[in-house]
């Protein structure tokens, strides 16, 4: 059959043809659109996904210069009646007025650097032994547990087992070597945060030996290298910038304990004299004494004192991730 047009005739099944060739670009077109349709959402997601982040990101920094400006300002009394003679003052005395922060400095200096030192062979053993040995099983479970609890235990329940277990000890300690058989200082206080920082190194390290690919460490094998050898010449190279991270995150830890470490270090404000002497640390001050501060320039000073923590803070972990930066390279 045929169909009479003004310029020839056009055949049913050509008819038919193009009505199929029309609804397929109909329907092409369709779902073009829809896909450019979910393009643009997709595009538009992304976009407010990546504003909310920079918000956040914006929101953090805003907080921390935040936090600094309140500090300077609130110790703008202090900075003026006192000069910059408050950092290596060594008197401290609200009674007269005579403010100076080198005890404290020192006190808190010493405390968390010795902590670092005790507690690094700790988590380092903890991180090899659950990354590498035992990576698996109810035992490294377990032990991977109890590890990560001792994060999560109050440090005023660590002050408390310090006076009950660890000052008898340190106590009987400085008697056998001759020390001054006082149990309270830097040395106890130091015990104290040493166990308490070994979680975040140990965690971390054993993150990072974990994530070592298997193929270096095989190739090693092959060569006939052990165990020992494997660990020394490539686990610990790969992980060192990891490594070292989780020791500066124990420090900053170390750096700002408070309750803990007012309760065993024996709060005095004098210099200490060596690492088994009582001591202060800048935040044990501020937790005893700001209730105590009835006078502006005396709230000021310790207001001041809680801004030299925040840049004595600061400063090590900017150095920190410099080292970082200078291993990974």
């Amino acid at each position: 059959m045929q169909t009479n047009v003004e310029n020839g005739t056009i055949t049913r099944s050509e008819q038919d043809s193009e009505r199929v060739i029309t609804s397929k670009n109909t329907g092409d077109n369709v779902k073009g659109q829809k896909r450019a349709n979910r393009s643009h959402r997709q595009i538009r997601t992304e976009r407010g996904f990546r504003g909310a982040l920079v918000v956040v990101a914006a929101a953090s920094v805003l907080l921390v210069v935040g936090i600094m400006i309140t500090l300077v300002i609130q110790s703008t009394l202090s900075m003026k009646s006192i000069g910059i003679g408050y950092l290596w003052g060594k008197t401290w005395d609200p009674v007269r007025d005579i403010y100076g922060a080198y005890p404290f400095l020192v006190g808190t200096l010493l405390t968390s650097f010795l902590a670092l030192i005790i507690s690094v062979p700790f988590s380092f053993a903890v991180a090899i032994v659950l990354g590498e040995y035992y990576p698996k099983g109810w035992m490294p479970n377990l032990l991977k547990n109890t590890v990560e609890l001792i994060a999560a235990v109050p440090s005023v329940i660590y002050g408390f087992w310090g006076l009950a277990v660890l000052v008898p000890i340190v106590r009987s300690f400085e008697s056998s070597i001759g020390a001054e058989p006082i149990g309270l200082g830097i040395f106890t206080s130091s015990l104290i945060l040493a166990v308490m920082v070994i979680p975040y190194a140990a965690s971390l390290g054993r993150s990072m030996i974990q994530m070592v690919p298997s193929s270096l460490k095989e190739a090693a094998y092959s060569l006939g290298a052990t165990r020992w050898e494997v660990i020394r010449s490539v686990i610990i190279p790969y992980t060192k910038s990891g490594l070292f991270a989780g020791i500066l995150l124990s420090l900053g830890r170390a750096l700002g304990e408070t309750m803990a470490v007012t309760m065993v270090i024996g709060n005095t404000s004098l210099l200490p004299k060596n690492i088994f002497s009582p001591g202060n640390t800048m935040a044990s001050v501020i937790a005893n004494e700001f209730t105590e501060a009835d006078h502006p320039v005396y709230l000021s000073a310790l207001i001041e004192l809680g801004l030299v923590l925040f840049l004595v803070t600061v400063v090590i972990n900017m150095v920190g991730k410099r080292l970082t930066k200078r291993f990974t390279n």
